[in-house]
């Protein structure tokens, strides 16, 4: 168990699309290196594994059934008793992800993800199931639509994959084998090129991510948005943190998220939740705020802003 073992985490929910993409993939010569692999199935639907088929020989397949199951010890004797180099995991998709990670023993390391979802059914679980639509987004590398049809707007499919990541490439299969990449350009909701970046209430959960993930794209630009601020001893003095409360996935995970603000002196007697519409020039240093690099805020202007209320306080991505 000292070894790497590669894992290969297929995601979605039951009748997705998992099982025969794995069939297929595991009759496929050319994955058939040699090493010694286990398909771990997790969730069992109406189509069956064929292992009479598999072009990659040494494959064992092992069951969980049971969520109390998956830890570390059964994990770890599943890999020691067939000598895995390699492992295929079919995931539960009513199980968090999280459960998978926590359980993993530390010679497992995560070589691709990819999440498979029903199109036909995927916008009513996404409205009724967004926790468990997101959890099996958030980290993926790929996401493919199955049962696909023309009559469909990729755009509100498109939409939703990236209000929970930009990562993830998407694949459209459509009913008769056609597939189709998603090329559905994101352009920013406000214009990067201007003077002062002005971002509107309802677009400030992307700017924060997209601050935070590509700040290259921000330093030394100007922007403006307004936020509520938040002080406490933790924050240096001369500085303040403006955010939002976000929505990542639903209303349990909503949580304030800011940046570093350097004040300038052009405002004082600033409380927690006092809302502020800020002019600032973007920076990227280290700031006790985040105990790390990131990004930074140096006020070109502060002025005091009207609280938003109701369905507006809260930022969401979608």
């Amino acid at each position: 168990m000292n070894n790497e073992i590669n894992c290969f985490l297929f995601l979605g929910f039951l009748e997705s699309g998992k099982t025969r993409f794995i069939q297929e993939t595991l009759e496929d010569k050319r994955l058939d290196t040699g090493e010694n692999t286990v398909l771990l199935v997790c969730e069992e639907g109406e189509e069956e594994y064929v292992p009479s088929r598999f072009a990659v020989r040494n494959v064992a397949v092992e069951y969980i059934d049971d969520e109390a199951d998956l830890n570390q010890g059964t994990l770890e004797y599943i890999a020691s008793k067939h000598n895995a180099e390699r492992i295929f995991i079919e995931y539960n998709g009513t199980w968090l992800l999280q459960k998978f990670f926590d359980a993993m023993p530390e010679s497992f390391v995560i070589n691709q993800m990819m999440t498979f979802f029903d199109a036909t059914t995927f916008i009513n679980y996404n409205r009724n199931m967004r926790q468990l639509v997101f959890d099996k987004v958030q980290m993926t590398q790929m996401v493919v639509f199955n049962r696909f049809k023309g009559e469909y707007e990729k755009q509100e499919y498109h939409k939703i994959i990236r209000g929970i990541s930009r990562r993830p490439d998407i694949i459209y299969e459509y009913i008769g084998g056609k597939t189709e990449l998603d090329e559905i350009e994101d352009p920013m909701p406000y214009d990067m090129q201007a003077p002062v970046i002005e971002i509107a209430d309802r677009d400030f959960a992307l700017f924060y991510r997209d601050l935070n993930e590509k700040p290259q794209n921000y330093i030394g630009k100007t922007v403006q948005f307004k936020g509520m601020a938040a002080v406490s001893r933790k924050v240096p003095a001369g500085c303040i943190v403006i955010g939002r409360y976000i929505m990542t996935c639903c209303e349990a995970d909503i949580a304030y998220d800011g940046f570093a603000l350097k004040t300038n002196s052009l405002i004082t007697g600033v409380n927690t939740k006092d809302w502020l519409t800020v002019t600032a020039k973007v920076g990227y240093e280290y700031s006790a705020v985040y105990r790390a690099k990131g990004p930074v805020l140096s006020a070109v202007k502060i002025e005091r802003a009207q609280p938003l209320t109701g369905e507006d306080l809260v930022a969401t991505y979608y």
